[in-house]
């Protein structure tokens, strides 16, 4: 088996697309749980995750830093936003409009996402002809 490290970046992408996907569905489970009394905003951490990944190893280029990642931890965390302020008298957090932003936010992110994927493919294609 040939040992390369040459879709590491595909790897990262896909993991960002991956997480990227979970926190539509966060986000689409907080908006269905507007009326629901004392629920708690959830959402969903990678680019914290990422970002301290990446920080474990200062004085490495950004292609080892990369190449040294472990894949299987680093994922999307869901977690529950319980410093949201509550304006409503049930403790709900909900607010339908800053989650209809979060939403926009998070598919064009997630729309980036492919696009580089499918853009590192390209690359790869036009290197194999």
């Amino acid at each position: 088996m040939i040992n390369s490290d040459s879709f590491n970046y595909i790897d990262v992408l896909t993991k960002a697309a991956d997480a990227s996907a979970l926190r539509n569905k966060t986000i689409a489970n907080n908006i269905a749980n507007i009326d629901t009394p004392h629920y708690k905003r959830q959402d969903v951490s990678f680019a914290a995750n990422l970002q301290q990944a990446l920080k474990n190893s200062r004085f490495e280029t950004l292609d080892e830093k990369v190449d040294s990642l472990n894949m299987k931890r680093l994922r999307g965390v869901v977690f529950t936003d319980t410093e949201a302020y509550s304006y409503r008298l049930d403790g709900n957090n909900v607010d339908v409009d800053t989650e209809n932003v979060y939403m926009a936010e998070n598919q064009l992110m997630y729309q980036g996402l492919t696009n580089s994927i499918s853009s590192e493919f390209e690359h790869y294609k036009a290197v194999l002809k």
